[in-house]
């Protein structure tokens, strides 16, 4: 089946070693090695992204505009096939679009210091900045109600009603955290109320794997576009805050591992910032640092929401994993919010630092 892809693409199979390449949890992805040039080929998972062919829209459009406005901007934009198409069917349900690959860079799975936090934020902050003219109402949404905290929170009060007694009693902490919290929520309906926050071009999942960074550790470009679409700052912002600064990650099942490094958010801060500092509404940097609670608080509602769903979304390598991983994101959340303070400081000396930078 993928000798036909691949002839599809203009590429003839035997000239290429192909094997299973990164850590990505939804799409299948390849890695295609021959003598003088190497490609990335991805199988797309329809059952997480329904409509392929969105995806596939989008990046053309955005792909376009750059072309035209930003030259020399690295985008890592889909090869066409033979016939001009950028994703091939394979069989039913089955997606393929090839990438090239770019020699020299690298990815990495874990924020280890504040200059890869500080190289990811400013790239995820230029993809946005240098979209910001650009007609949003041309994207699709790859993912609906991806961000949507008010639906996330329906989700998990008809979780609790319909869950097992004993998933409930395992999780009565948890539970009560989603209410104890439930401030996020409330300030989360105002400002989408008020429509104060301007949708924007947003990437929507900023871990730091989907950055590649070149041999001297600098940032090239984001990756993994299927989730870009319309949305707001803090689904980026908010993100980097939840996967970056911790050192331990969602899966640690160790609490005590789990902790706020100032120097990273300062760096995300930094990076961020030199990007989107002139670009932001005074509204959006007033609600910087709530970004971290929003996306910490939604995530752990949605994992604890699946572990009273008996594990239908995210799957479990032991009989409490999801239980665990909300327990994991309502730590990094008290940790966060007890931090508030000063991290709000950090915002402000960073965005002195910028404006000092750039006069």
């Amino acid at each position: 089946m993928l000798d036909n892809v691949l002839q599809k693409f203009g590429l003839r199979p035997s000239d290429y070693q192909i094997k299973s390449f990164g850590s990505g949890l939804i799409n299948q992805t390849l890695k295609l090695s021959g003598k003088t040039d190497e490609y990335i080929l991805q199988q797309i998972n329809v059952d997480v992204f329904k409509s392929p062919y969105s995806i596939a829209n989008n990046l053309v459009a955005l792909q376009a505009y750059l072309k035209k406005t930003h030259p020399d901007y690295f985008f890592a934009s889909m090869l066409p096939s033979t016939s001009g198409e950028f994703l091939i069917k394979s069989g039913p349900g089955k997606y393929y679009r090839l990438f090239s690959f770019v020699k020299g860079s690298k990815s990495v799975e874990f924020v280890s210091d504040e200059h890869e936090a500080f190289e990811a934020a400013r790239q995820f902050g230029k993809f946005t900045g240098l979209l910001k003219d650009f007609d949003i109402s041309q994207l699709e949404y790859t993912l609906i109600n991806f961000h949507n905290l008010k639906l996330r929170f329906e989700h998990f009060k008809a979780a609790c009603k319909n869950a097992l007694t004993q998933r409930i009693d395992r999780a009565d902490n948890e539970i009560k955290d989603v209410y104890k919290h439930l401030d996020i929520l409330q300030t989360y309906n105002q400002f989408t109320a008020n429509n104060n926050i301007p949708l924007r071009v947003i990437h929507h999942d900023t871990k730091i794997s989907n950055v590649l960074f070149d041999e001297q550790q600098k940032g090239l470009c984001v990756i993994d576009l299927d989730t870009v679409m319309p949305g707001y700052f803090f689904s980026d912002v908010g993100d980097m805050m939840r996967t970056y600064l911790s050192p331990a990650n969602e899966e640690e099942a160790d609490l005590s591992k789990i902790y706020i490094r100032e120097n990273v958010f300062r760096a995300i801060c930094g990076g961020y910032l030199s990007e989107m500092r002139n670009i932001l509404t005074e509204e959006e940097k007033r609600y910087f640092v709530f970004s971290g609670e929003l996306m910490i608080y939604m995530q752990a509602i949605r994992f604890l929401t699946d572990y009273l769903s008996n594990d239908i979304y995210y799957a479990p390598k032991y009989p409490e994993h999801n239980l665990n991983r909300a327990k994991n994101q309502f730590k990094l959340l008290n940790e966060y919010v007890l931090a508030k303070e000063k991290l709000q400081q950090l915002v402000t000396e960073a965005d002195e630092i910028n404006i000092a930078a750039n006069n």
